[in-house]
């Protein structure tokens, strides 16, 4: 089964903190964070359109430059979402640069914020010189996991954890995946195409079996058009199962209620990408900057039921000892119950 999501860090684990996530059935990507970025290229950035904040630390946040920079004149609609003062923080940094000659430019934000009781919303056009143009909000209720984006084929939850300020976590998954069987496509003449994706699309939509839709198909030496009954495409050539889930979690220490909050929003996960900035020796250090050890991070793994722990954002101060972080990390997501867990606080 190939995969829906395709993760990857985009730095090293001593590197700023960001998860690159390729939709692999479409010309699209997530972004988890927007810390340094240079290591992904102008190809890459273009394909975001959402972007998740866990918030607006430098290291998470300093490079929202460089993509603004990258898809400025670009026709591109960018969402962002993120925890209290988002808002406020896109429009400092915007105004921090001259924008006497973009009025063509058809770059759009959207961005919205998380608050215990409500969506704060607002969007920035740079034809408008990115002035800063509020949405009346929407009431809401987030004090557990809440959904940030839902679409048919996705959605995203997230979690607002301790920092000292919120800091929000996120879980990335798929309704259900849809496995195309292509041998018995071919066995019955039919090409691979993007004709799937509508397929696709349509199941995941929740259309009828009874829908009729017309999809062009690309033979040998010919386009042709031709109609289909969606209920028989998924009797003959499809097969459904568990959908893929990737929680992203950084920056938050280890009490009883982070800990709960983590365990909900990423429980059966396939994959965890998980903070572990201090070794647990050091775990007095790392509750008092509020962050994790990779002991704790590895015990947050093996509570949450995730099938693949990944650990990053270490401290520069263990800089040559990234063995003994992972080494750490995996003990603790190996352990059994009864051999301990991370040290509460």
């Amino acid at each position: 089964m190939t995969p829906s999501f395709s993760p990857h860090l985009v730095n090293d684990p001593f590197g700023d903190p960001g998860l690159f996530v390729e939709i692999r059935w479409s010309r699209r990507a997530l972004l988890f964070d927007l810390g340094d970025n240079t290591t992904l290229s102008p190809t890459s950035l273009l394909r975001v359109q959402d972007i998740f904040l866990s918030h607006t630390h430098m290291d998470h946040f300093i490079g929202f430059d460089r993509l603004i920079r990258i898809a400025l004149g670009r026709g591109k609609r960018i969402r962002l979402y993120g925890p209290p003062g988002l808002i406020a923080n896109i429009h400092g940094k915007l105004q921090g640069y001259t924008w006497n000659l973009v009025d063509g430019y058809p770059l759009s934000l959207e961005v919205r914020e998380f608050h215990i009781d409500r969506i704060e919303q607002a969007e920035f056009h740079a034809k408008d010189g990115f002035t800063c143009q509020h949405h009346p909000p929407i009431p809401a209720d987030h004090s557990e996991v809440f959904s940030v984006l839902v679409e048919p084929s996705l959605s995203v939850k997230a979690v607002a954890l301790n920092h000292r300020i919120p800091s929000l976590a996120f879980a990335l998954e798929e309704p259900f995946h849809i496995n195309i069987n292509k041998v018995r496509l071919h066995e019955a003449g039919l090409p691979v195409g993007s004709w799937l994706k509508e397929v696709k699309q349509l199941i995941w939509e929740g259309k009828p079996d009874s829908h009729i839709f017309d999809a062009t198909l690309y033979l040998e030496h010919r386009k042709e058009t031709r109609a289909f009954i969606l209920g028989e495409l998924k009797e003959q050539f499809v097969t459904m199962s568990r959908g893929q889930k990737i929680a992203y979690i950084v920056d938050c220490r280890y009490d009883a209620e982070n800990e709960r909050k983590i365990i909900e929003l990423s429980r059966d996960a396939d994959s965890m990408f998980c903070e572990a900035p201090f070794l647990e020796r050091d775990h007095e250090k790392a509750a008092n900057r509020y962050h994790l050890t990779a002991r704790q991070a590895g015990t947050l793994g093996r509570k949450s039921q995730v099938q693949q722990l990944v650990v990053f954002h270490f401290s520069p101060r263990y800089t040559g000892q990234g063995e003994s972080i992972q080494q750490e990390a995996h003990e603790a997501f190996t352990a059994n119950e009864e051999e301990g867990d991370g040290s509460l606080v």
